[in-house]
């Protein structure tokens, strides 16, 4: 739960599936209801599905959706097509999503990006994320690694924060952006160890972290995939990863949660469809990707990546977004983020 504005130094420990306004919920899992529709749903699908990608080919979100696709295809002879629909933090594709027909045919990626951080800095967004979309299953979770130049004189958390503090205002920080995930992390480090340390904003996390390894910023949070190669190459130094158990493909690395108890925040992608979707299609669609998130190459796929295969049914799933999104307003009212 979100804690008290009064006090801006408490953040809540990583949502989990307790109770939501029922109202809310309501909204989010109103797409369930209706007939069943059950001789439909036994042929389903029998023609090509449309799987919408929020991000650009290559990503770590485009390789797991490829890789949960070829499952769906393998499950159901039929093929799952990705379809990269990119820009604005992944709301151009999302809008997709919602204004497809409500027919199974066209499902997508739902993502923290755009269903729980977009609302919150984008002042005009075309869906509304609990009322525009049928929750189908939450797929996987991939935590921030915190890492730093090797050339600061620091190897722990604890050091990073004692350096910072004794030197407020000379150190600086990037991320891929203002308002996003990797973002929004360091800025809740800063008020909870309360630190002194400048933001330089990038178009993405790759500048940033060259930019880190030739010295002209001294740390990042970013996605760990998307640090994981620098990582292992002895580029950069490892500090701090942000889910609750340490990671599988870095499991040395401490997690936050070790020197801030509450401090757990993973990105995550899952399945969603447009409203309306009909029951029993959501309920083919929820027995198909449960199978597919056991299959070994979707978990080995979500491992190279550093992610962890999180199962989420429909109801926890559309429960877990709006947690997630009354965090990050939190979030993003404190640092007053907004879009690129």
């Amino acid at each position: 739960m979100i804690q008290n504005d009064g006090d801006a130094r408490r953040w809540p420990r990583r949502p989990l599936l307790r109770g939501t306004a029922t109202a809310i919920l309501a909204g989010a899992t109103a797409p369930l209801a209706g007939p069943a529709w059950p001789g439909q749903a036994a042929s389903y699908p029998n023609q090509t599905v449309r799987f919408i990608n929020l991000f650009v080919p290559g990503g770590s979100t485009d390789l797991l959706s490829r890789a949960y696709c070829a499952r769906m295809s393998d499950l159901t002879g039929h093929s799952f097509v990705v379809e990269n629909r990119s820009g604005a933090g992944g709301t151009v594709g999302q809008a997709a999503i919602a204004q497809a027909a409500p027919d199974g045919y066209t499902i997508g990626l739902g993502s923290i990006a755009s269903l729980a951080i977009a609302p919150w800095i984008y002042p005009s967004l075309p869906y509304h994320p609990q009322k525009d979309f049928t929750y189908i299953a939450g797929l996987w979770q991939v935590p921030n690694l915190l890492v730093c130049n090797n050339d600061l004189p620091v190897r722990s958390l604890p050091e990073l924060v004692a350096l910072v503090r004794a030197n407020p205002g000379k150190f600086l920080y990037g991320s891929g952006g203002s308002g996003t995930s990797p973002h929004l992390t360091m800025e809740w480090l800063k008020q909870v160890a309360g630190l002194d340390i400048q933001h330089v904003p990038y178009r993405g996390g790759a500048p940033a972290l060259l930019d880190m390894i030739a010295g002209r910023i001294q740390c990042a949070f970013d996605n760990i995939a998307s640090v994981m190669g620098a990582v292992r190459q002895g580029q950069v130094r490892p500090l701090a990863v942000t889910s609750g158990d340490p990671s599988p493909v870095l499991p040395e690395i401490p997690t936050m949660t070790r020197f801030y108890p509450d401090f757990e925040i993973t990105s995550w992608g899952g399945v969603v469809g447009p409203a309306g979707m009909r029951p029993a299609i959501v309920e083919r669609l929820v027995e198909l990707s449960r199978s597919a998130a056991r299959h070994p190459e979707f978990q080995r796929v979500a491992a190279d990546n550093g992610a962890s295969v999180w199962w989420a049914a429909p109801e926890d799933f559309a429960a877990f977004q709006v947690e997630q999104q009354a965090l990050f307003g939190r979030l993003v009212r404190t640092v007053g983020a907004s879009a690129n």
